[in-house]
């Protein structure tokens, strides 16, 4: 999150003064949101699957879109989102896969957004991977193409590791984890410590990153919506608990690579990368030396696409972290091309 794992430590480049002074909301400003994110609304109509998950009750928000009636390609996409993301983060994305004739479902994961975010929980791509199985059960969905984005990406691809036979096709856009950080020299944070700096989270922060990181130096007047998201769930009444939430999946991302792992795929995957992303989860607990190692996206995408033993990789130069919000025209019709020839 912002004053931690994915802001004050990943931040990657000076952000001018001029536009931290211009761009930042104040306090006043800021929407406030309790802990399921209440009063934000998503472009489409929100569902929840009821399940319990280690002795808790849990609920998953999801949405569940579908074409017109007569233009279904029979397909679906599951989309998965990042950490400082949402479903709703999704919408361009699903205006355009329904277009082209997919029902698309786009879960919120518990520990994020308009799901329980609960006290106490044994966060690990494994078990989101199977709330997520189960989702799909109750929806009589057996086969389906995962997407995943940033975080969302180890989650697909950890998905379509216990899951291969309900994958059809692996999506990763700009996905995390396409390099072990902690192997490379990152020190380790505690949950502790990592939550002490959740709770310093400012919307100032959280545009900063965003601008470095996920839009390539750019900034758009549309991306505030998501800093407001985020920031939102700070400011309201649950703020502790989402900060909570926040630090223990921040655990979770750096402690169980999937890199390792990319060999073992044995699904077609569509590789999407923005090449001036430099996401490296805790690269300012590392040396200077060791930080000028990580986060070199023009490099980490092709090492994926050589360690995947069915991958396509489609890069785009001048794009950051988020390419399908960046620019969503030229995205999609890279997406729905890769799509097409499964």
């Amino acid at each position: 999150m912002p004053t931690s794992l994915f802001t004050r430590t990943l931040l990657a480049g000076a952000i001018t003064s001029a536009f931290a002074t211009s761009a930042m909301a104040s306090a006043d400003e800021m929407p406030a949101f309790d802990g399921e994110l209440s009063g934000f609304e998503y472009a489409y109509p929100v569902e929840r699957f009821e399940f319990e998950s280690q002795g808790q009750e849990m609920q998953m928000a999801y949405l569940d879109v579908q074409p017109e009636e007569g233009s279904a390609n029979g397909r679906t996409m599951v989309l998965l989102h990042g950490k400082n993301f949402c479903a709703g983060t999704w919408e361009a994305t699903i205006e355009a896969l329904v277009d082209a004739g997919y029902r698309v479902i786009a879960p919120d994961q518990i520990g994020f957004c308009k799901s329980t975010k609960p006290e106490h929980y044994q966060f690990s791509f494994h078990q989101l991977a199977a709330n997520t199985h189960a989702l799909l059960d109750e929806l009589g969905i057996d086969n389906a193409t995962v997407m995943g984005h940033s975080m969302g990406g180890m989650l697909a691809t950890r998905f379509a590791l216990m899951y291969p036979e309900a994958t059809e096709q692996l999506v990763l856009a700009n996905p995390i984890g396409l390099e072990d950080w902690k192997a490379l020299g990152v020190p380790y944070q505690s949950i502790d410590d990592g939550y002490q700096s959740e709770l310093e989270t400012t919307a100032q922060g959280i545009r900063e990153y965003q601008q470095s990181t996920y839009y390539a130096d750019t900034w758009a007047p549309q991306y505030d919506r998501w800093v407001e998201m985020l920031a939102g769930m700070y400011e309201g009444e649950d703020g502790e608990r989402v900060a909570w939430n926040q630090a223990l999946t921040s655990d979770m991302v750096f402690t169980q690579p999937v890199v390792y792992e990319f060999g073992e795929l044995e699904v077609p995957t569509l590789l999407l990368i923005g090449e001036q992303d430099n996401t490296a989860i805790g690269k300012g607990r590392a040396s200077q030396d060791v930080q000028a190692t990580l986060g070199h996206y023009d490099v980490l995408g092709e090492q994926a696409r050589d360690a995947i033993p069915e991958a396509t990789l489609v890069e785009f130069p001048e794009l950051g972290h988020s390419p399908q919000i960046q620019a969503p025209a030229r995205f999609h019709e890279a997406l729905l091309e890769g799509l097409a020839v499964q």
